[in-house]
């Protein structure tokens, strides 16, 4: 790939062909009767209502090559000015502000953007943090605000205008900045280049099936932004993307038996609740053909019970992260039938092997960045280690943040490996299994315990929605806890009851080898906290505290 690598080219391309196909649909509300009211719009007006945006936003100054931050609500207007600046050669930039704002300002100073387009609530955010917008220069607001004169895209949406020809891009240059979640620190900026947007779009097609006329629930809104180049249609659910775990399962199984969704992709909490509301409403989904859960650890448990309401469909449980997505992947059929009831042992969570062009080796776990690699750094199959990949869709660096592609990225002769800062090992079979975080693994001075092969066992018994292992103490003599959040209708009221569940927690730790050592089990008061994206990932460097306390 050297030239006109950008995707925007395979956006018009596809609405030349197919104009009248929907490209997009998103929520407008509901009427008096609950039923949802949608607004939609064909590959052929999102493809002029981009064109009128990236003629306005030229017109304006905004230029190829420069950053432009865009904080818009997931909708029709986030999908056509993304593409825009895609045309344009300009450098959309997207940060989460559920991050918490003095996060969000510093991501927002780290990537230096020249230009912002926003809803009236974020324009507001550049005079509370002007350092850290000091580098814009121009704004366009999205929506009316009388306190905020200036450009907006409504009057670009009110001026005719003709076509716009894409710009061209080669590989190595800079396409997109988007942000990590921030579930082990202060978010970074990943830069994607047009070669590994285009390597990742190539990968969602031939590796997971997401080919032109398909119907694609975004239930993780990112990918809404990828579906146009590839001739998918997009539909936007009604739920808030920023509480994943409020979502009413009503309104996605609404919206797939709507619109006749093919696929989707989520994080496993999504399927959870949709998987009891079908159970309990006795209803199928039968238009679904692939189904990808991801963004934690599935449990095989979802897979299965969700598995049983596709008459002719398939679920897949893909691994990656923000840096290396897709990385490998695994058909739920293959979790059923034989990694399952190894992870009911606590041999972890298999992955799969990797897709096509990713390559996956295990290195010993560090702390310490890596600078060269050296084959030297590599386990055996089936020891556990840090997992590294390298690839097409894998980025090289962190925007402005060297101490922290230092730690992630290890050079080589044949290009920059990433470190996932996941645990995990190689089977026989070479697939991968993936154990847990790095930076929440508890050494004690009985060994390595990771806190999936632990909590699975726990998260076995019935009254325990999930568990989470911290270690208290300096590293090497940590020792283990396990604290325990048990299902909202199943809370033990007395200490008696308490104390019966940690009991009944210790005798199942105690049945394998790996839990034997582990004596001190707490009931925690309320709910984990959670990372904002996916609203799975429990964010276990808050609760160290509090099991600190417990053990005085």
């Amino acid at each position: 790939m050297t030239a006109n690598c950008n995707i925007s080219h395979m956006f018009v391309a596809h609405a030349a062909k197919n104009p009248f196909q929907t490209a997009v649909v998103v929520p407008a509300g509901r009427d008096k009767c609950g039923r949802s009211i949608t607004v939609s719009l064909s590959f052929g007006q999102l493809n002029r209502l981009s064109d009128q945006y990236a003629h306005g936003l030229t017109a304006a100054g905004f230029k190829k090559g420069e950053r432009v931050l865009m904080m818009l609500r997931p909708g029709i207007d986030l999908i056509a000015v993304a593409l825009s600046l895609l045309k344009m050669g300009s450098i959309p930039v997207m940060i989460d502000p559920g991050m918490g704002l003095k996060a969000f300002a510093q991501c927002v100073a780290e990537t230096e953007p020249t230009g912002f387009i926003g809803i009236p609530q974020a324009q507001i955010l550049r005079f509370v943090f002007h350092k850290a917008f000091k580098t814009v220069k121009r704004t366009v607001t999205a929506g009316k605000s009388r306190l905020l004169p200036g450009l907006s895209l409504d009057e670009m949406r009110a001026t005719k205008a003709g076509s716009f020809k894409p710009a061209q891009n080669e590989a190595e240059e800079e396409a997109v900045v988007a942000f990590t979640s921030g579930g082990t620190g202060i978010p970074k900026g990943v830069v994607f280049l047009h070669g590994m947007i285009m390597a990742t779009i190539e990968s969602l097609r031939d590796d997971l099936n997401m080919t032109a006329g398909e119907i694609h629930l975004a239930a993780f809104y990112a990918f809404a932004l990828f579906m146009p180049a590839l001739g998918v249609t997009t539909i936007i659910p009604d739920m808030d993307p920023r509480k994943t775990a409020g979502l009413n399962p009503a309104y996605l199984v609404e919206a797939i038996e709507t619109y006749g969704v093919t696929n989707s992709m989520g994080s496993p909490i999504i399927w959870e609740k949709i998987a009891d509301y079908c159970i309990e409403q006795g209803v199928h989904l039968p238009s679904i053909k692939h189904v990808f859960m991801f963004g934690a650890e599935v449990p095989p448990g979802v897979v299965a019970r969700f598995s049983a309401l596709l008459d002719n469909g398939k679920v897949y449980t893909p691994y990656g992260a923000t840096e290396a997505l897709p990385l490998t992947n695994i058909a739920g059929s293959e979790i059923v039938a034989e990694t399952e009831v190894l992870t009911a042992k606590g041999a972890g969570v298999c992955v799969g092997k990797p897709i096509a062009g990713a390559m996956v080796k295990i290195i010993t776990i560090t702390d310490d960045p890596i600078a060269e690699w050296d084959d030297s750094l590599m386990v055996p199959t089936g020891e556990m280690g840090e997992i590294t990949a390298i690839g097409p869709t894998i980025t090289r660096t962190y925007l402005r943040r060297p101490e922290k592609t230092a730690e992630a990225k290890i050079n080589s002769a044949v290009g920059i490996w990433h470190r996932m800062g996941d645990i995990g090992y190689l089977d026989e079979k070479g697939r991968i299994w993936i154990c847990g975080r790095k930076m929440h693994r508890v050494e004690t001075t009985d060994g390595l315990l990771t806190p999936v092969q632990c909590e699975t066992i726990y998260n076995q018994h019935p009254k325990v929605k999930r568990t989470a292992l911290v270690g208290v103490g300096t590293q090497g003599r940590q020792r283990p806890v396990i604290l325990v959040e048990p299902h909202a209708t199943k809370q033990p009221g007395t200490e008696a009851d308490k104390k019966e569940l940690v009991n009944a927690l210790l005798d199942l730790g105690g049945q394998h080898d790996h839990t034997r050592n582990i004596k001190d089990i707490f009931i925690y008061d309320g709910a984990f906290p959670v990372d904002v994206r996916h609203n799975t990932k429990i964010q276990r460097h808050k609760l160290i505290d509090w099991a600190r306390k417990q053990l005085k």
